[in-house]
């Protein structure tokens, strides 16, 4: 989060941290149900809320902008990817999305390859994927002197940058359209210890990757941009198919 910070700042963006006081990996888009948070102002434009990415927005809205909200949320980078359905799950894309349950637009940011991710090349890589960010929000600033909005209304973006080079530094590939893969990355295992409890490990069990998707893209070298919303929509068709599904059915 400093990274990002440092960074956009010195691109000329006017920006305001308010983040989780520890890490919150995998806490999806949850909320905390507390009667009372602990919230941290350490310094101008900082500010740790000891919960969840979800929590941290919320706070940010709700207080730090409470006369006027934010252009954007800008979610992460965070440390490993973000692609199928680890997105679900992410800590970092649940700050996304409740910054789009606001109506504010959103990007999460994520960095790392679809391997175990190596601490130093991971870190590394997080500079490009900062300076492929700084690129996407001034091409955003640029429709938005077209249309008027940074995105639109309810969409968001899931930028998945991989690691590049022995070093993490390189440069990626490209730059994809993506959608979010519909498998499911993590598969785990629970064996019972016999006193009550169960031993949990969880290993990567990757399937070939759907044509078009974010996995395909970071497999490659490619940085995955996929629209996203908050609202768990599915398209027309689905809606159709589940329309039938219902036709004659009643309490």
């Amino acid at each position: 989060m400093r990274k990002a910070f440092a960074r956009l700042t010195a691109a000329g963006h006017d920006v305001t941290i308010v983040a989780p006081l520890t890490n919150q990996s995998g806490t999806g888009t949850k909320m905390s149900n507390a009667p009372a948070i602990v919230v941290k102002h350490p310094e101008p434009k900082v500010w740790a809320v000891d919960g969840t990415p979800g929590d941290s927005v919320s706070f940010g809205l709700a207080e730090v902008f409470a006369a006027k909200a934010p252009d954007l949320v800008v979610s992460g980078t965070n440390f490993g990817p973000n692609v199928a359905g680890l997105a679900s799950h992410s800590g970092t894309v649940g700050g996304a999305v409740a910054a789009l349950e606001s109506g504010v637009p959103a990007i999460a940011l994520s960095t790392g390859g679809l391997t175990a991710p190596d601490p130093v090349t991971t870190v590394n890589a997080m500079g490009p994927t900062l300076d492929f960010a700084v690129k996407l929000i001034d091409r955003l600033r640029a429709a938005r002197a077209r249309s008027g909005r940074l995105l639109p209304a309810g969409v968001g973006l899931n930028v998945n940058h991989p690691v590049v080079g022995a070093d993490g530094k390189g440069t990626a590939a490209g730059v994809a359209a993506t959608f979010q893969d519909p498998q499911n990355l993590l598969q785990p295992d629970f064996t019972d210890s016999g006193d009550g409890t169960w031993k949990v490990s969880v290993k990567v069990a990757l399937r070939p990757a759907a044509k078009g998707g974010d996995v395909e893209a970071v497999a490659a070298g490619r940085i995955a941009v996929s629209p996203m919303n908050s609202d768990w929509n599915t398209g027309p068709v689905d809606h159709a198919v589940t329309s039938a599904l219902l036709a004659g059915l009643r309490p």
